[in-house]
């Protein structure tokens, strides 16, 4: 009968036990860069490089994508808070009368 939740005891040094799928909150997110300039090892029947580079491409473009919509969302939040403390400066302590 095979152990499954038994610990493979061959892990290679300075890799993490988990395999480096759960990250820390230390951990940098990762960059559109890092996902284009990631390259992978060929195998003989493998993937088609140009498939994987087009993909990893796209993935690429929708990360900066969304990079930018955060910071303007957030740069948008700050905004949006500042007004309401501007506005409940003025006007709340007249409501209060």
């Amino acid at each position: 009968m095979l152990n499954l939740f038994r610990r493979n005891r061959r892990q290679r040094p300075g890799r993490s036990p988990n395999g480096g799928w759960y990250r820390s909150e230390s951990c940098r997110p990762l960059t559109a860069g890092q996902v284009r300039d990631r390259r992978f090892r060929s195998v003989r029947r493998g993937l088609d490089p140009a498939e994987v580079h087009a993909f990893l491409h796209r993935v690429a473009c929708e990360l900066a994508a969304t990079r930018r919509d955060l910071v303007t969302v957030t740069e948008e939040n700050v905004r949006i808070k500042r007004a309401l403390r501007s506005w409940q400066a003025r006007f709340a302590p007249g409501a209060r009368r």
